[in-house]
């Protein structure tokens, strides 16, 4: 850094606003490290490769899981996870934004086992102000195991995108105007567990996790959220006279999107609470009615 600077004449004021910005709005490199703490699992949780990769393990005593360093308040995040490969049957992995107290905001991807052979569930759903019942849930069109695919999460105050190596898989708009509550007023960390829930996870608790197959791991890597907005002493970065809008804080879909949205939830859409009557014999909720 001395040799650069004396070298180019860049100001040092210069310089630490740089500096302080990269900060702000994230990290954009993924090291483990400097951006999740582990908070369960003891040993069975390791970051490993200098800080580039992460892995989960659960076994028979225990599972494992992480929580970001930051809170943020809408973002455009990005997470590569390898999935419990083989006989995964009744293990969940869980990766998912989620705020603090009894009335908390909550975005998840969660990842249900199954036996060999068979295709994972992901399982998506979100919460607002405690309050969630939004469970939409698809098969994935490549086997999740054999390789690091890209998770991602938009979060912006108009919607909420889950992404799928980059292809949308579902969209939930801000409908406050008809009544439905939206996760926009409270900062959320990053999650991810791996646990059993055997009880319920692989066709609802009749398949058990096979202990002998333990330990079970899941994999993480190339995190990024230089596009999201960390909250700090009760503030938004993104609030920042230094920042005008990015661009995403307002993203949404464009026809080519679109597009890829409706082939995903034509052919490997497996559930979606708004058509299923059996659980709302009153009427389907309000979101439900809108296009």
């Amino acid at each position: 850094m001395t040799s650069f600077l004396a070298s180019s004449r860049v100001p040092m004021l210069l310089v630490l606003v740089l500096f302080t910005l990269t900060s702000l709005t994230g990290s954009s490199l993924g090291n483990f490290y400097q951006d999740f703490d582990i908070i369960w699992g003891d040993w069975r949780a390791m970051i490993l490769n200098d800080g580039e990769l992460l892995n989960l393990n659960l076994d028979q005593a225990s599972g494992s899981g992480f929580q970001s360093k930051n809170e943020y308040l809408f973002g455009k995040i990005d997470m590569r996870l390898k999935l419990v490969p083989g006989n995964s049957a009744g293990t969940v992995t869980a990766y998912y934004l989620q705020s603090k107290g009894s009335a908390w905001d909550e975005i998840d991807f969660e990842f249900l086992g199954n036996l060999s052979g068979d295709p994972y569930i992901l399982h998506t759903n979100v919460y607002s102000q405690g309050k969630g019942e939004k469970e939409q849930q698809f098969y994935l069109w490549f086997d999740p195991t054999a390789d690091f695919h890209t998770y991602s999460i938009l979060w912006n105050p108009q919607r909420i995108i889950f992404y799928v190596d980059g292809s949308p898989i579902r969209e939930f708009k801000n409908m406050e105007s008809i009544g439905v509550p939206f996760p926009r007023y409270q900062p959320m960390r990053i999650y991810s567990t791996l646990w059993n829930a055997d009880d319920w996870a692989t066709r609802g608790g009749l398949v058990k996790t096979d202990w002998s197959q333990a330990p079970f791991t899941a994999s993480y890597t190339s995190f990024n959220a230089s596009n999201a907005c960390v909250w700090i002493n009760g503030a938004s970065s993104c609030d920042s006279n230094n920042f005008s809008p990015p661009a995403w804080l307002s993203e949404d879909l464009d026809s080519t999107n679109l597009d890829k949205l409706q082939w995903v939830q034509t052919n490997n859409m497996i559930y979606n609470y708004c058509t299923d009557a059996k659980r709302f014999p009153q009427g389907f909720p309000p979101e439900c009615n809108m296009s």
